[in-house]
């Protein structure tokens, strides 16, 4: 059985990026979790204790997405998926970083990255 939380278009304004300007000036990135967990009992006694609670698994996303600057996406989507791997109950997580201002010489919606890590 596997059960997911999911906390989807967390919107950060952060400082990361491989050029000068990305980590002077600055963007937006969106960062979507998937926590699996298995949820059975907590959903039978309606108590939250026996859950994953979102607001930790909130805190822990943006303590590494307004913290220390990174050059890539993939360094903030590893990070977090660690982070969130020390949630008690929560065996594996996909993280999902997406960058909407990327600078190209075209249209696109934006770049991203998404991993899936599990507990060992």
């Amino acid at each position: 059985m596997t059960d997911r939380l999911v906390l989807s278009g967390m919107r950060f304004f952060a400082y990361h990026g491989v050029l000068p300007e990305e980590r002077a000036q600055g963007q937006e990135f969106l960062v979507d979790i998937e926590l699996e967990a298995d949820v059975q009992t907590s959903a039978r006694r309606d108590a939250l204790e026996l859950t994953v609670d979102y607001r930790r698994a909130y805190e822990l996303v943006r303590t590494v997405m307004e913290g220390e600057s990174a050059n890539l996406i993939e360094t903030l989507a590893e990070t977090i998926a660690a982070n969130l791997l020390t949630l008690d109950r929560v065996t594996a997580v996909t993280v999902r970083v997406r960058k909407p201002q990327v600078k190209l010489p075209g249209q696109l919606d934006f770049s991203g990255v998404e991993i899936r890590r599990e507990k060992r």
